[in-house]
């Protein structure tokens, strides 16, 4: 069995306590395969219900995906066992959220959607492999630093919130705002978002490896679904930023 050294994650999902008292093996222990099946599964519900959104532009309706994919991602969290079942809705709220958020940078800026779909999967996988073949090792450096890196932009976010109310976030959060330093912030945060895959390819696996329940299968897709969706959308993000200096 691989030492892991600690269980920390960037990923909200995935936290120390995620596999504390997850006991239940009576339907089988969770794989890393198995796991990936189930983020294709998951994938394919969300595109889904992304297309109809795409092809039906309604604010309402993405904004109902938005709340309703973030109070199911807190049920979730909470109530792990829950994931058999919540993950897919999970999926399918966020298909909805950003199949019209996909739509309103897709009128802006031409084919930015279809290069951050590519660019997305290609880094999913292409760390999948690093990760597998040992090319990229998350070792307790590795995983400090990126948790640090995650909970700085976590508070950068949570600040640009705040000020929204007051008129205005963050100018560096702007997908408008082509500036050197902004675009610059958002390599940096594409960067973290996609070093927190690793990080979340080695927690799933420290579950397997000490015999999580079936059902966490789905939890541990649920968590990378969490970061595919953020990477998707930081990329689209710094793909705006960099076609706006044209």
């Amino acid at each position: 069995m691989r030492n892991h050294i600690s269980y920390r994650s960037g990923n909200p999902a995935l936290q120390t306590s995620t596999f504390k008292n997850s006991t239940d093996t009576t339907q089988g222990h969770m794989t890393l395969e198995g796991t990936i099946n189930k983020v294709s599964i998951s994938l394919l519900v969300l595109m889904f219900t992304a297309m109809y959104t795409w092809n039906n532009p309604s604010y309402p309706i993405m904004i109902f995906g938005a709340i309703g994919g973030f109070c199911v991602a807190l049920l979730t969290i909470f109530k792990k066992h829950l994931a058999t079942y919540t993950t897919l809705i999970y999926a399918a709220l966020e298909g909805l959220f950003l199949g019209g958020i996909s739509q309103y940078y897709a009128q802006q800026f031409d084919g930015i959607v279809g290069q951050a779909i590519f660019l997305t999967f290609a880094i999913f996988v292409a760390l999948l492999f690093a990760y597998k073949t040992k090319i990229i090792a998350p070792t307790e450096n590795f995983k400090l630093g990126v948790f640090a890196a995650t909970a700085g932009i976590g508070v950068l976010y949570l600040i640009s919130f705040i000020m929204s109310f007051f008129g205005s976030g963050l100018p560096i959060m702007n997908p408008m705002n082509s500036s050197l330093f902004s675009i610059g912030f958002s390599i940096f945060v594409v960067v973290i978002a996609s070093l927190n895959l690793v990080l979340d390819f080695d927690f799933i696996e420290a579950g397997a490896e000490n015999g999580a329940p079936k059902y966490m299968e789905w939890y541990g897709a649920f968590g990378l679904l969490i970061t595919l969706v953020w990477l998707y959308l930081e990329i689209l993000k710094l793909l705006a930023k960099l076609q706006s200096r044209r």
